[in-house]
């Protein structure tokens, strides 16, 4: 959500009209982080905390999701019991509170990289649900120099907890005297899985960063950094009208 007018985004929460929302600025009534604002002034209420007469601006949301470039030792979690760092701990404090931004899905706080934020119940059901299996890929890097039969036993599946899992996309992007690079797409999503898989085939993982969801490149995004996606970019990933009717 870009920057707009103050007056518009007054009048946008119902407070009056733009013309109203120009007087209560003139007088000094409408501060943004703050600081008083003036007629012509912009904010984005995702990132500002606007009030007016002290009391914070309750803007109407529609369905919001954000793309996050997770690091290493950051919970997916909205509060940590233990008080590490949250994924919400990366947003203005603006958006912390009141827009119920929570994570879809999760990345085990010793990984990093691609991680959606959203307000949006059906979506998030949409995305964690295993009925789905929306595809996510991995760079990964693994200790040591896996054969080629070891590799193709873990495309087939390895068993974990006595269970099947299910086939994957695995290649090989580069290999050094003591580690190897690795890229897997998968559709399954158990707990620490690539990790677990890993140890288990003799090769523990030395880092593990998410780079897409299905279609969705993480891309050039810094680390720790996030942006908001357009609807055309998370509307695919609803349900259909045949679908949900």
């Amino acid at each position: 959500m870009a920057a707009e007018r103050l007056q518009k985004l007054l009048s946008a929460a119902g407070l009056g009209s733009r013309r109203q929302a120009e007087t209560w600025l003139a007088a000094g009534r409408v501060r943004v982080n703050g600081q008083p604002a003036q007629v012509g002034d912009r904010a984005n209420p995702l990132v500002d905390r606007i009030t007016v007469d002290g009391r914070p601006l309750q803007t109407r949301l529609g369905p919001l999701v954000l793309l996050l470039n997770k690091p290493t030792g950051v919970v997916c979690s909205c509060r940590d019991p233990e008080g590490r760092p949250t994924v919400l701990d990366l947003l203005p404090p603006a958006m912390r509170q009141g827009l119920g931004l929570h994570p879809v899905g999760r990345l085990d706080v010793a990984s990093r990289g691609a991680l959606l934020l959203s307000n949006d119940g059906a979506l998030t059901l949409r995305l964690t649900h295993p009925r789905y299996g929306h595809q996510k890929t991995y760079r990964v890097w693994v200790r040591g120099r896996p054969e080629q039969a070891l590799l193709q036993r873990w495309r087939a599946g390895v068993p974990l907890d006595g269970h099947p899992s299910q086939p994957l996309r695995l290649r090989v992007v580069r290999q050094k005297s003591e580690r190897c690079l690795l890229e897997i797409t998968m559709a399954e999503g158990r707990n620490r899985q690539i990790r677990r898989t890993a140890e288990l085939l003799g090769h523990p993982v030395i880092d593990l960063q998410r780079i897409a969801i299905d279609a969705l490149q993480l891309g050039d995004l810094p680390e720790g950094r996030w942006r908001q996606l357009e609807p055309q970019e998370w509307e695919p990933w609803l349900p259909s009208c045949s679908e949900s009717g």
